[in-house]
């Protein structure tokens, strides 16, 4: 079933199927994100009881899930890698970890923004904000990890396995709000139940959800695409590639 998978370890079909793949994942989410965006600030109507500073949901909202979503793909790859052997994979979690970290620090940050109107202060230590901040933190551990070791198969096994032991934080964060009393609002978007927004508000949400997602996989295959040519700098068709690109 997973034999797949095998034929992505070659770095050669790896690097060029991230090519292929990269121009699709970057105009999508240019597009996506552009109509989310500029349809949540300008033409949603406005909230009746948070009034425009409800805006900032177009961007905490897709920050904050895909920071989750991230992290999850990062963790699968980490297991790939280690179940597998696969050192593309690895490669793909080392890939995603600065990126999930970033997006999850634009949650905190959107977060915070949004807190101080509603509840009057920066931050609390809420179980749903206390919990995306240790996303952060797992974040930040297996970058370190990989940064720490000069054996790059060992920084990886390292990586992978606090990528794998830190995916028991994500229903933590997922379900802090209903498990534990929370100054944090539920969710917004139920996907068994009738959503909480109306569908001009809900729209543009979706979309920009959607778009952070490409976003975040576009810079993933950039940054992927640089992981493979650092790996593989003396491999013939390495050295190709640059004589080709010299020549342009």
């Amino acid at each position: 079933m997973w034999k797949w998978l095998h034929s992505y370890a070659d770095p050669e079909r790896a690097y060029k199927l991230a090519g292929t793949l990269l121009p699709w994942f970057a105009f999508s989410a240019i597009l996506l994100i552009s109509v989310g965006t500029i349809w949540g600030m300008l033409f949603a109507p406005m909230d009746y009881q948070q009034g425009e500073s409800f805006r900032i949901i177009y961007i905490h909202v897709p920050a904050a899930s895909m920071s989750m979503a991230a992290y999850m793909a990062m963790a699968s790859a980490s297991f790939v890698g280690i179940v597998w052997q696969i050192k593309t994979a690895d490669w793909v979690a080392a890939s995603i970890a600065p990126i999930g970290a970033v997006i999850t620090f634009i949650a905190l940050l959107t977060g915070a923004s949004w807190g101080k109107p509603m509840w009057g202060t920066w931050w609390v230590w809420d179980a749903r904000l206390t919990s995306e901040l240790v996303l952060l933190f797992l974040y930040l551990g297996v970058i370190s990890l990989y940064a720490s070791f000069e054996d790059k198969v060992l920084a990886a096994r390292a990586a992978g396995i606090l990528a794998i032991v830190g995916v028991i934080n994500i229903p933590i964060i997922k379900y802090s709000v209903d498990w534990w009393s929370s100054l944090h609002q539920p969710a917004t978007i139920k996907i068994t139940e009738k959503s909480a927004m109306p569908m001009e508000m809900l729209a543009p949400l979706l979309i920009n959800i959607f778009g952070f997602g490409l976003m975040i996989g576009a810079i993933t295959l950039v940054r992927y695409k640089a992981e493979i040519l650092a790996r593989n700098g003396m491999r013939p068709w390495v050295r190709e590639l640059a004589k080709a690109e010299a020549s342009k």
